[in-house]
């Protein structure tokens, strides 16, 4: 939602459909859905945000006169109370309501910092007795809930908070500096006005980035210009429908006559980009962080792991040929087949320039011994190898080569003694680029299917990288005839 040119390709092509067939230009041709998991990804996103904006946060100091047993008035002060930190965790949950949004978060803790002080007359010293100190506070079990409402003013969303509050349940208070005998007053003085403090300002900010999201909302161009001729018109119909756990857009969405940039439009330059010097009927543009958070994600779910043992030349997976290189690996295994297990120790980290799309690989080799029906780890290696390649097309199909730019290698552990890796460089440089290399090449060349409306197909697909960002350009025409049939119910 935050840059427009990001729309995904089926989008636009929804909008090329409802631009053939018949309908008012106050109708929505484009049903947008954020599911329940989108929401929930937009509820992290704007939590985090919310985090950030929300520390440091100051809160108002505070002055009071506490009576001490056989002391008689103290004068205490509270200043620079400083909210610094919040920790959401994962207790936070998302769900549409009758008329709007619910956002809830719960056992939020936060850490305050603040400055005390305190001075007493006595009846016991003729002078007066002054002390001050820091203190650190633990904010434990605060809820905060939040309703939202977004509606459709004039074509664009507008949004509002019904609803917001904070509640503190305990706070956990040290003081650094000062006699102990002074605790309690201290607790007593100062923890109602201090849960207070935060119950109130974390709305009332909460609500002021509201105010920032729903102007940036509002900001939002209503069309977009595909290029020098077209352009997709992004006025919303109507209001979003909410329902059990999903909210419903409806975008105008036909394409019109491209017209003059506005100020909106200046914003994302990359949206008038030329496709090559040829006019396209749609833009695509991925920035690298999308690559990389796909990336992310499959190495969380382990899926980046592959046991070599299998390759063009085999003897390089029996100890012999390895006696000259690693001598003591030949003693111990004499004869035996090995294999390489290799996983991942980072997720890949994808770079795109103007020139080229380039990847860092950490990988962790352990090489294993088959000793017998026994499968034994004799040492890991970390090999980090950076890469480049290019993307092609061909109809809905994009595909991706890479070859091998450089690698460094470092011992991680080893149970056959010290290996050099200047002795072994040789060898893995022959495995990366006979066995690691192909291997990714075939599954990229077996191509990811762009997402289209069936019965559509993409013809003349154009692919240009700048920095951090892969944009693809194409037209679309229909598959045959017989698609022109589908068109009204798309």
């Amino acid at each position: 939602m935050a840059q427009l040119h990001r729309l995904p390709l089926l989008l636009f092509l929804f909008a090329a459909a409802a631009a053939v067939s018949a309908g008012g230009a106050d109708k929505a041709h484009v049903s947008a859905v954020v599911a329940e998991k989108g929401l929930a990804f937009a509820k992290d996103v704007l939590i985090g945000k919310a985090v950030r904006s929300l520390t440091p946060l100051r809160l108002p100091g505070v002055e009071k006169a506490v009576r001490v047993p056989f002391l008689g008035g103290v004068r205490v002060v509270a200043s620079n109370i400083t909210l610094f930190h919040l920790d959401v965790g994962d207790n936070s949950t998302v769900y549409p309501g009758h008329s709007g949004l619910v956002v809830v978060a719960s056992g939020v803790t936060a850490n305050i910092s603040m400055h005390w002080s305190y001075r007493y007359d006595s009846w016991l010293f003729p002078i007066e007795i002054a002390d001050s100190g820091t203190a650190s506070i633990l904010v434990k079990g605060m809820e905060v809930g939040i309703t939202m409402v977004i509606k459709n003013i004039n074509g664009s969303l507008a949004l509002s908070v019904l609803q917001c509050g904070c509640y503190v349940k305990d706070l956990v208070i040290s003081l650094d500096g000062g006699a102990s005998w002074f605790y309690q007053g201290f607790i007593n003085a100062f923890e109602d006005h201090i849960k207070a403090a935060v119950e109130k300002a974390v709305p009332e900010n909460i609500v002021e980035g509201a105010g920032k999201l729903d102007s940036f909302l509002q900001g939002l161009p209503r069309t977009v210009s595909l290029d020098d001729i077209a352009a997709l018109n992004m006025t919303f119909v109507n209001d979003p429908h909410y329902g059990n756990s999903s909210i419903q857009f409806g975008i105008n969405g036909l394409i019109t006559k491209a017209v003059a940039k506005t100020t909106n439009l200046q914003k994302h330059p990359q949206l008038s980009l030329s496709c090559g010097g040829a006019s396209k009927m749609l833009l695509l543009s991925i920035d690298e962080d999308v690559i990389n958070s796909a990336s992310e994600v499959y190495f969380k779910a382990g899926s980046m792991h592959w046991v070599v043992d299998k390759v063009p030349d085999q003897s390089l997976l029996n100890t012999a040929s390895w006696k000259f290189i690693i001598p003591r690996l030949y003693w111990n295994y004499p004869n035996d087949d090995m294999r390489l297990n290799i996983s991942m120790a980072s997720s890949p980290v994808i770079r795109i320039t103007s020139e080229k799309i380039g990847a860092t690989i950490n990988a962790d080799m352990i090489i294993d011994i088959i000793d017998g029906k026994e499968t034994v780890p004799v040492a890991c290696i970390s090999v980090v190898v950076s890469a480049s390649g290019v993307v092609e097309t061909s109809g809905n199909k994009v595909y991706g080569r890479v070859g091998l730019d450089d690698f460094s290698l470092a011992l991680k552990w080893s149970k056959i003694g010290n290996i050099y890796m200047s002795l072994i460089q040789g060898v893995i440089r022959v495995l990366l680029n006979t066995v690691c290399m192909p291997y990714l090449n075939s599954r990229l060349g077996s191509g990811f299917i762009l997402p289209v409306v069936h019965g559509f197909t993409l013809q003349g697909v154009y692919i240009q990288t700048s920095a951090e960002q892969l944009t693809l350009c194409s037209d679309v025409v229909l598959a045959n005839a017989s698609s022109l049939a589908s068109l009204a119910h798309l």
